[in-house]
């Protein structure tokens, strides 16, 4: 930050001096009043940004910056925070930058939903993309008042009207023992399998995944970690999980017949290819239904809803952030206990 841009303000007496600056705050035209990031080796684990407390009287301005925080810290996407900081300028140039964050109600809420879903003739928002504004107010006001600044959260009540996709017809016990016995003769498709069915991994952590990420020092609890690359921001969704003893057996042939090099993934080929091993299994099983990874996923978070696993276990396991989880936690509850 060059020196022109900054102001510095007298520290409080009896305390230790820290620089205080005013900077731009994250929306054009408004000011953020932040102290600089401790001394590391002073302070192991320094904040990114330190700022003054937020109280009910706030600005929903001097809220945008420790929010972004917030967010990193919590581990949401970069994605998602893009949204949701996006979401916040809207909603904050809508009732003003200077508005108290303690003095906003329900009906304000309301009012800025309703202008964006019927303010423009030329442009109806999609049904996900106003999902989305309404899962960023919870998250808001959620996080606001977790904090202690507000008394009360005023999304609380709001409702998330969400339109339901169409349910995946899953496999039946009986169709998923013959699409294991169908793959039996290809250890790769084996492999496959039973990293979704067992594990409910998705294609992208099955492409990133590496033999070094398989556990089998007790082979009665082979175990699968996923790692994400630090710089997909995705930490959050690391995990690990356990899968049936055979998958022992099972990886080591695969890993046996399949030499890999150091570095290289699990799977050395592209994911259309993946698809690929898994619909010869499907045809050679003689099974009619359209059957992808996402839907032997879906089988394995049903199974273990079935099985007695909670909600939040289950999103757990699956590595879904809390938005995702929005829609995937409706859809596994009527798959898993039909009416």
């Amino acid at each position: 930050m060059h020196e022109d841009s900054q102001k510095k303000q007298p520290a409080e007496s009896g305390a230790r001096a820290e620089p205080v600056v005013v900077q731009a705050g994250l929306f054009p035209g408004t000011t953020q009043v932040v102290t600089q990031p401790a001394d590391p080796r002073e302070v192991p684990f320094p904040p990114l940004v330190r700022t003054q407390p937020l109280t009910e009287q706030s600005s929903l301005a001097a809220c945008a910056l420790p929010y972004q925080q917030e967010l990193k810290l919590r581990g949401k996407s970069n994605y998602t925070i893009t949204c949701f900081l996006s979401d916040l300028k809207m909603f904050t140039e809508f009732m003003g930058p200077e508005t108290p964050v303690g003095r906003i109600t329900k009906e304000d809420l309301v009012d800025w939903l309703m202008k964006l879903k019927f303010g423009n003739k030329d442009h109806t928002p999609a049904p996900k993309t106003m999902a989305r504004r309404v899962t960023f107010l919870k998250n808001f006001f959620s996080w606001l008042a977790r904090e202690g600044v507000i008394r009360e959260d005023p999304s609380a009540s709001l409702i998330l009207e969400r339109p339901l996709p169409p349910l995946p017809e899953l496999l039946f016990e009986e169709e998923i023992e013959k699409l294991l016995k169908a793959a039996a003769d290809d250890v790769r498709c084996l492999c496959l399998i039973y990293l979704t069915l067992h594990a409910g991994l998705k294609k992208e952590e099955i492409m990133i995944l590496k033999p070094e990420h398989i556990d089998l020092s007790n082979p009665q609890r082979p175990l699968v970690n996923v790692h994400f690359p630090p710089s997909t921001g995705k930490q959050h969704r690391e995990r690990s999980l356990a899968l049936p003893p055979e998958f022992t057996d099972i990886v080591r042939e695969y890993l046996r017949k399949y030499q890999h090099q150091p570095g290289e993934t699990l799977f050395n080929c592209t994911d259309r290819n993946l698809n690929y091993i898994l619909a010869r299994a499907v045809k050679a099983a003689g099974i009619k239904k359209r059957v992808t990874l996402q839907l032997l996923r879906d089988t394995f978070a049903v199974r273990q809803l079935r099985a007695g696993v909670s909600f939040e276990t289950l999103r757990e396991r699956l590595g879904l952030s809390d938005e995702a989880w929005l829609e995937s936690r409706e859809k596994y509850r009527r798959l898993a206990f039909p009416a």
